[in-house]
């Protein structure tokens, strides 16, 4: 008695036959697919596997171990940068003083050209600030007294100074002192607000919410969550509506001359998703906010029919190192870890194939058509 052996095993047998270099190579394919996960190859070494950075499972423990370590760096970003009561403007280089001397008109100088009767001449002057302008060496020439060094003063420091001055000379001198016009402090706006570019820092203080507020505010576009910052050498992210969930107010966050602010677009904040997924896409994140629980269902959630549910995995490129990390949506309580999770811009989320569907696709690549006729055979009558 023979053994029964289905029709679609005999067709396919029969497709084979024919085919043993293939059949050869084709086992081979299959005994590569057995090992579930992802590898990496190098791209200056073709062909050489470099070793795979180690897999971190989404546990509880790494859910803890990243909220601490995400606190840490937005405190340390915060602790620099708060000023709750900022000092007053101090006058620099380039800055025009405005200073009266009540009942001595001869002692007002500066930019004034007396005695202009040319009508061209005498407007192009009274578009320039009238006062007396500070060195680069931060002095101002004043009648009587000579120079003063004025850098670094504020408007009452420095009019003290030029009263005791003057005192040497005139009985009970009455001085008024104020900036006219500030030139030697700035700050640059960028990205995405209405007007960016330069902005004066003056007597107002110069927090991150004055400076967006005199740019135009933010377009709709901006990302809230990943304003940067740069002073000097370092680079800060400040996070808006972060702040405001901790209750510190933003206006807090005090610039400094010379600070770089770029405010970047949403669209620079994205995550990418492909693999065993019903829509592979690649997602905006909501102001900095995007779990991995998310993302899945934003993509339509792991495919029913090729999907692994033990692989879901998120790549992320960090200056130090790649790290792996890897769901196992079949545990309990899985969903709850994955809305814990919190992606980062341009992490990668990735769903392996499951073993049957990796055979199906080998097959089709070595044999096409070869699974397709062996099922069409025992549907003949």
């Amino acid at each position: 008695m023979g053994s029964a052996v289905p029709a679609w095993t005999r067709a396919l047998a029969r497709h084979l036959a024919p085919l043993p270099v293939l059949c050869l190579a084709f086992g081979l394919a299959l005994a590569g697919c057995s090992a579930p996960g992802i590898h990496f190859r190098s791209g200056t070494n073709a062909g050489a596997d470099e070793p795979a950075p180690p897999t971190e499972l989404i546990t509880e423990t790494l859910l803890a171990s990243e909220r601490q370590q995400n606190r840490a760096v937005a405190n340390q970003n915060l602790d620099r940068l708060l000023v709750p009561n900022p000092p007053p403007y101090k006058i620099g280089s380039g800055d025009i003083l405005s200073i009266v001397v009540w009942d001595h008109p001869e002692l007002a100088g500066g930019l004034t050209a007396s005695g202009n009767t040319d009508p061209a001449t005498a407007a192009s002057a009274s578009a320039v600030p009238q006062g007396f302008v500070v060195d680069h060496q931060g002095r101002i020439q004043f009648p009587l007294v000579g120079l003063l060094v004025m850098e670094g003063l504020t408007e009452e420091q420095a009019r003290g100074l030029l009263t005791t001055r003057l005192a040497k000379y005139l009985a009970h001198p009455n001085v008024t002192l104020r900036v006219q016009a500030y030139r030697s402090k700035r700050v640059y706006i960028d990205g995405e607000v209405k007007s960016p570019g330069l902005q004066a820092i003056n007597d107002i203080p110069m927090t991150l919410v004055e400076a967006l507020n005199r740019a135009g505010g933010l377009l709709p576009t901006a990302d809230q969550s990943r304003i940067a910052l740069e002073r000097g050498q370092q680079r800060y992210t400040v996070n808006l509506r972060e702040l405001v969930q901790k209750g510190v107010n933003p206006g807090l966050v005090m610039l400094a001359p010379g600070d770089v602010v770029r405010v970047h677009s949403r669209d620079e904040s994205k995550v990418f998703v492909s693999g065993e997924v019903i829509t592979p896409k690649a997602l905006l994140m909501h102001d900095g906010r995007l779990t991995l629980n998310e993302a899945l269902g934003e993509s339509g959630g792991i495919s029913p029919l090729s999907g692994d549910a033990r692989q879901v995995y998120v790549v992320r490129k960090t200056p130090e190192r790649t790290r792996v990390f890897q769901l196992d949506a079949r545990v309990a309580g899985s969903l709850a870890m994955a809305e814990a999770f919190e992606l980062q811009p341009k992490d990668i989320v990735y769903v392996a194939a499951t073993p049957l569907a990796n055979w199906n696709r080998q097959l089709s690549l070595l044999i096409p058509g070869a699974l397709t006729s062996a099922v069409t055979a025992t549907n003949r009558p």
